[in-house]
């Protein structure tokens, strides 16, 4: 890895109670903040602050959500209280002109697509961290575009961490019994991991639509569309690898990407 980049991670979230569990996901998460150089700041791009319009947060404190239902009180009573960065938000804006960013102060702060990956990765809680949201208004292309231009950031000690993931079907989750993998899905996972290193025009994860699996692995987008700022972020060349997959309930990849 070029030591003067940061590194851009996806990492399929999965359910929630990743939170309270370990499990090779966690476990993997854990290992990437232990062994990845320590970022002064960090972007995350969740799929869970899916918005008309980019915003982002720009708060010093940003609060812990819960945005979930139906789980142990103690995932509820967990909070991941690590600092905002006005600075990284305003560099944000900077960044992707003449995109109207919108800074928010006081409605978002960081969702469980979120801190349910970082508490692993950083439990201490002690790196600032700055929430985009994704605007559902705008096509594939338009947010590995923005990838592209917050690149410059992991020249300036900021991490990327995208949290989805790349296939997210659960109205056919497989929630007892057999939990095998439908063959879509993992058709799918294995389309995206053998394109990760794509280079050039008509990427084929921006047009991920046209694979014969998309209406199945991702009948909304919100869920993958964090991975492509990941691959924006990507410099020429640059490696690409996977710390850890695998397909829960039939239909949830747990797919995680490392740029660098």
């Amino acid at each position: 890895m070029n030591n003067s980049l940061m590194p851009a991670l996806f990492l399929g979230h999965g359910s929630p109670m990743n939170v309270l569990e370990e499990n090779i996901y966690t476990q993997a998460w854990h290992h990437l903040g232990n062994t990845l150089p320590r970022p002064k700041a960090i972007l995350a791009v969740s799929a869970h602050w899916y918005t008309r319009g980019t915003a982002v947060t720009a708060m010093e404190h940003p609060k812990t959500i819960h945005d979930f239902g139906g789980f142990p009180q103690a995932l509820f009573d967990t909070q991941y209280p690590a600092k905002g960065s006005p600075q990284l938000a305003a560099r944000i804006q900077e960044l992707l002109a003449p995109v109207s960013v919108i800074a928010d102060m006081t409605e978002w702060g960081l969702d469980h697509g979120t801190w349910g990956v970082l508490i692993k990765m950083y439990p201490d809680a002690d790196i600032p961290v700055v929430q985009l949201s994704i605007d559902a208004t705008q096509p594939a292309a338009y947010h590995y575009q923005l990838g592209q231009k917050l690149a410059a950031l992991r020249r300036e000690g900021v991490m990327i961490v995208a949290s989805g993931n790349v296939v997210h079907n659960l109205r056919m989750a497989r929630w007892q019994g057999n939990q095998q993998p439908f063959d879509w899905a993992e058709r799918f996972d294995n389309f995206v991991r053998d394109n990760l290193t794509w280079q050039g025009d008509n990427h084929p994860l921006v047009n991920f639509m046209d694979n014969p699996d998309a209406h199945l692995a991702c009948p909304t987008p919100e869920h993958y569309l964090p991975l492509l700022y990941v691959l924006g972020a990507r410099e020429y060349n640059e490696p690409v690898s996977i710390p850890v997959d695998g397909i829960e309930m039939g239909s949830l990849s747990m797919l995680s990407v490392k740029v660098g």
